[in-house]
């Protein structure tokens, strides 16, 4: 699962329509809140890349020895963030702390378990986007040998021209 950063405005808003809809928040300023959902949105994608990129650095230190998923496992303890799985329930629980300390929430009158509920779902739907896009990927390049190199280069290549025609 992985959150794109062409979709980080269009999930805060949705974010905010249903805790204002079902009265979870009272806010004192729309926009201002659906900022704070965006930077907590963006500083998780900001952190992920980092730790994906160190990863990378030491699995190549390593000679490729060391699996990636291991070391970036790993960086995330250190760096006391949730990641793969998990990642949807951190994001959430920064998000929550993110309402109890904003100046432009002046309330927040669900509970916990209310809000997770409720966002949970909304940025799961949105980070699932991925395993979509690897199918239609592979429906149009079905011709293609899987496992190749011509077959690693036209899926890159098509991942990103879908990538780019959806804002992701």
């Amino acid at each position: 699962m992985r959150l794109f950063s062409g979709q980080v405005s269009i999930i805060a808003e949705e974010m905010l329509r249903a805790l204002i809809r079902h009265e979870d928040l009272e806010v004192n300023n729309e926009l201002e809140v659906q900022l704070d959902i965006e930077s907590v949105l963006r500083e998780f994608i900001r952190v992920d890349r980092e730790i994906t990129e160190q990863a990378r650095d030491l699995s190549a230190q390593s000679g490729g020895q060391i699996p990636i998923g291991r070391i970036k496992r790993q960086l995330a303890k250190e760096k006391r963030v949730r990641i793969g799985d998990e990642s949807i329930g951190y994001i959430v629980d920064q998000l929550i702390e993110t309402f109890l300390h904003s100046n432009f929430v002046d309330e927040v009158w669900a509970e916990d378990t209310t809000l997770r509920g409720r966002l949970k779902p909304i940025l799961s739907k949105h980070m699932e986007i991925e395993q979509q896009l690897d199918s239609e990927v592979r429906n149009k390049i079905k011709n293609i040998k899987e496992g190749g190199q011509t077959w690693d280069i036209e899926y890159q290549r098509v991942m990103e021209n879908l990538k780019r025609k959806k804002n992701l």
